[in-house]
């Protein structure tokens, strides 16, 4: 089997949970915020920063495109995802 057949298998047997408890959700929940969030963020916030650097050389709706609607929506969708992750979590973990 190849590296990635495995890394799939170890990802399906992990998240196969026969029962779902509160902890499970909110560990998974925090873990998100914690962990995952921070690495999409970096992702994103260099992707939008190379778009807005090359905007500077591009004309017309490419322009617009570049240096403000990819940004825009973007960011836009990480903070919709963040905004609701933290409204599920519980008080005390925020």
């Amino acid at each position: 089997m190849s590296k990635w057949t495995d890394v799939r298998d170890n990802v399906v047997d992990a998240l196969h949970v026969e029962d779902v408890t509160e902890d499970i959700k909110q560990h998974v929940t925090s873990t998100l915020m914690s962990e995952v969030m921070p690495v999409i963020e970096n992702a994103v916030d260099n992707f939008c920063a190379a778009t807005k650097e090359q905007a500077k050389t591009e004309t017309g709706w490419v322009k617009v495109r570049d240096g403000i609607v990819l940004p825009l929506v973007i960011n836009g969708a990480i903070w919709a995802v963040k905004f609701a992750l933290s409204k599920t979590m519980p008080a005390q973990n925020q």
